[in-house]
């Protein structure tokens, strides 16, 4: 279920605010997007996993709260990292 260290790497390449950027806001929305599709996909072959269904849960919680306050900070910077992710439809 966890991400590759290359792909984190990826991840962090593409969405860091500055050179060394590891733990931004945008970074983190990032992270959580990528394990909600991963574990959503696992939850469709196994509907039965409850304990991933409630992780599942706690992440999209958390992503919810930074994307609020990526909202709150930065209204253009919200838009066009919802449009990036493709979350929001």
């Amino acid at each position: 279920m966890s991400l590759t260290q290359q792909r984190k790497q990826e991840i962090m390449t593409e969405y860091q605010v500055h050179e060394t950027d590891t733990g931004s806001a945008e970074v983190q929305v990032a992270m959580m997007t990528e394990r909600i599709n991963r574990l959503s996909t696992h939850l469709k072959a196994n509907h039965k996993d409850h304990a991933s269904r409630r992780g599942l849960l706690t992440i999209i919680g958390q992503r919810k709260r930074l994307l609020a306050y990526i909202q709150k900070k930065d209204q253009q910077n919200y838009q066009a990292l919802i449009a990036r992710l493709g979350i929001r439809g």
